[in-house]
């Protein structure tokens, strides 16, 4: 996770292709970042300025630009806008709750509105995923596979309200790191990686959904961990958990993602001779996570 070049530069007229080819991704990453701005000008009691910078907006859609590079703009608009969902709901779970009562509201609003409930109009959170629901539920995947995103976003929610009760609990009553793993969903990646393969509505992705979501929960818990060691003095700061308080050094996080890692690849591998696209989909993102946090994070200034 140290910064530098991990292969060397391509040459010549390599460089030249490798660059239009960058390109071309920060401009679907920059279309991306546009319709994220819309979408938070169209809540802003949800998304104040602070923490939600521009450049978070940016970070969003480049990290999915750069993970699903094959793909247009609307292939990836619905999933660039469940990432920034998923930051809301952490924006109001983790900073904004006072009372565990305020969570369990939050988590029950979401859910039927999942279900197909029409959100009450105070509620910014659930209109914006009453639209997210709504542009699923057009796909015909949705009648088959719509019980796997709302049972990841149960998953989801149930992990961040876990998390803000470790919180409340206080210092002494930490929980352990394989605990801390196993409630990784509070990252809310795999909920959104089920979107966007639902959204896709591929016969060969579908048909191997079960096998990708146990794929994607393993990614889930590595790229939680990268995090963690980008985030920890911000961390401190704000009040959060982090899996460096769980250890006594930086080095057991390190072991644990590379054998993280190690392990992923061993679900990954018969993946590539089913749905070879996802396999790199998933891949791309432990690696641009990797690049990516060695010097920033996605939220802004607060």
């Amino acid at each position: 996770m140290t910064a530098g070049l991990t292969s060397p530069p391509a040459t010549g007229g390599d460089q030249m292709a490798l660059a239009a080819e960058q390109g071309r991704i920060c401009a679907l990453a920059a279309k991306g970042q546009r319709d994220l701005a819309e979408r938070a000008a169209a809540y802003p009691d949800l998304f104040p300025a602070r923490p939600f910078d521009p450049a978070l907006f940016g970070n969003v859609a480049m990290a999915i630009a750069f993970g699903a590079p094959w793909c247009d703009l609307d292939q990836l608009r619905v999933t660039n806008r469940a990432v920034l969902w998923g930051f809301a709901v952490d924006w109001l779970v983790d900073h904004e709750a006072r009372t565990r009562d305020e969570i369990d509201r939050l988590t029950a609003n979401c859910l039927a509105v999942a279900e197909g409930g029409r959100p009450a109009a105070d509620d910014p959170l659930g209109r914006f995923l009453a639209e997210l629901h709504d542009e699923l539920a057009a796909v015909p995947a949705y009648a088959t596979h719509g019980v796997v995103w709302r049972n990841e976003l149960r998953t989801m929610l149930d992990a961040m309200a876990r998390e803000w009760d470790w919180k409340q609990a206080g210092g002494g009553v930490l929980p352990t790191l394989d605990e801390y793993l196993a409630n990784a969903a509070n990252l809310a990646c795999t909920v959104v990686n089920v979107v966007h393969w639902i959204h896709s509505d591929d016969p060969a992705t579908l048909a191997h959904l079960d096998a990708l979501v146990a794929a994607s929960d393993q990614v889930q818990r590595i790229l939680r961990l990268v995090n963690d060691l980008a985030s920890y003095e911000r961390d401190k700061r704000w009040g959060d958990l982090n899996a460096l308080m769980l250890v006594p050094e930086r080095a057991d996080i390190e072991r644990q993602i590379t054998d993280l890692v190690a392990y992923a690849r061993e679900l990954l591998d018969p993946l590539r001779e089913t749905c070879p696209v996802q396999a790199d989909y998933l891949a791309r993102q432990i690696g641009f996570s990797s690049g990516f946090y060695r010097s920033t994070d996605f939220w802004g200034v607060r």
